[in-house]
């Protein structure tokens, strides 16, 4: 049987296509459009990056309702996440990860091939551009090079990261519509910024061992995978995202925080719908969910909406692998959140004519 790794990244995808996200969408024909840079402010955040080391996260003031973050001192700049303390749906956006930016250049959208990392370097925080290390990506052996720098470190933790001349934000597109997908952006081919840096160019990867990663993902293990279109699609929507080694790993199982996380992306990837996600919770609605732990916001976040339910002894099982069952509640319960909140109701409208199983009967 496939794991529901796989699976819940079809469904979910198959979800958010229904929900109203363009199907059908391929990496190369994204665009992109300028924006208002004074709208957005690039942070250096405490904790959740790889290695614990700090993540970058994106603010951007979409209304000017309520200001998102506050701004001390110079050299370095003190953010103040001000979105953090209200509900900010429609006032604010927020990136922390590969699902909410990406880097590009003149020859388009090279998220597939280049991540962020944070690294403390005398005294400051620097922001890098780091190649993936899959066999097909041809700049697989070039150095990470710099894309900003902070200038110091803010007491908060928080501080603010200064792009690098010739760097700039803009905003993804597809068939002329603006995604909320962030672009770091530079004017220059790949070559040039990494030969600039001092590093070295892979023009041609060679055949190699590896199977080729199937078109429209980075993931070379999802290659002949029945999901293996859902995945891309999953990644492509930005969702999901893969394993620091660029892996996918569809056969791995999955668990129930990462189910949690997938759904809630899923959700939140839809242009109509924002559902303000925390990144950070000071209690936790369970006793084996520590407030520190990556998926801690997620999962409080979802069990007050009603998606995700503990056990009787205070639990949530974070870890424990999800059953079938588990995923098709989750995945209902996440509708009915939806259409509670765009004031539908709550009563879901089957699509197709219902399918009896015979292992069902008597199930919860």
């Amino acid at each position: 049987m496939k794991s529901l790794r796989s699976q819940v990244a079809a469904l979910s995808v198959a979800a958010v296509t229904t929900l109203g996200v363009a199907n059908g969408a391929v990496a190369q024909s994204f665009g992109n459009v300028e924006v208002e840079q004074d709208n957005f402010v690039l942070v250096a955040a405490p904790g959740g990056g790889l290695l614990g080391r700090p993540q970058l996260m994106i603010i951007e003031q979409q209304r000017d309702d309520r200001a998102c973050w506050g701004e001390s001192g110079s050299a370095p700049t003190q953010i103040e996440p001000l979105l953090l303390e209200f509900d900010f749906s429609g006032i604010c956006g927020r990136s922390t990860d590969s699902n909410g930016y990406s880097i590009r250049t003149a020859e388009g959208d090279a998220g597939r091939n280049f991540s962020f990392d944070i690294r403390e370097e005398e005294g400051e925080q620097v922001l890098y551009a780091v190649p993936s290390r899959f066999p097909t990506n041809p700049y697989r052996e070039a150095d990470p090079f710099p894309v900003g720098r902070t200038f110091g470190v803010a007491s908060n933790g928080f501080t603010e990261i200064v792009l690098n001349p010739s760097w700039r934000l803009t905003k993804r597109t597809y068939e002329g519509r603006t995604l909320g997908h962030v672009y770091l952006t530079s004017d220059s081919t790949l070559v040039s910024i990494i030969e600039a840096n001092g590093g070295p160019i892979v023009v041609d990867p060679g055949p190699g061992t590896d199977p080729e990663p199937t078109p429209g993902t980075s993931f070379s293990d999802v290659s002949g995978d029945i999901y293996a279109q859902q995945i891309a699609r999953a990644v492509e929507v930005g969702f999901i995202a893969g394993f620091e080694d660029n892996t996918f790993r569809p056969r791995t199982p999955l668990t129930r925080e990462q189910l949690v996380s997938m759904v809630l992306e899923a959700m939140d990837a839809q242009e109509n719908l924002s559902i303000a996600l925390p990144n950070q919770v000071s209690t936790s609605a369970f006793r084996d969910v520590p407030s520190n732990r990556w998926s801690a916001a997620k999962i409080q976040f979802a069990s007050q909406a009603g998606i995700v339910t503990g056990y009787p002894d205070g639990t949530f099982r974070p870890t424990q692998p999800v059953t079938r069952a588990e995923m098709i509640a989750v995945l209902r319960r996440a509708a009915e959140y939806r259409k509670q909140l765009l004031d539908e109701g709550t009563t879901l409208n089957p699509t197709q004519t219902a399918v009896s199983f015979s292992d069902t009967t008597g199930h919860w």
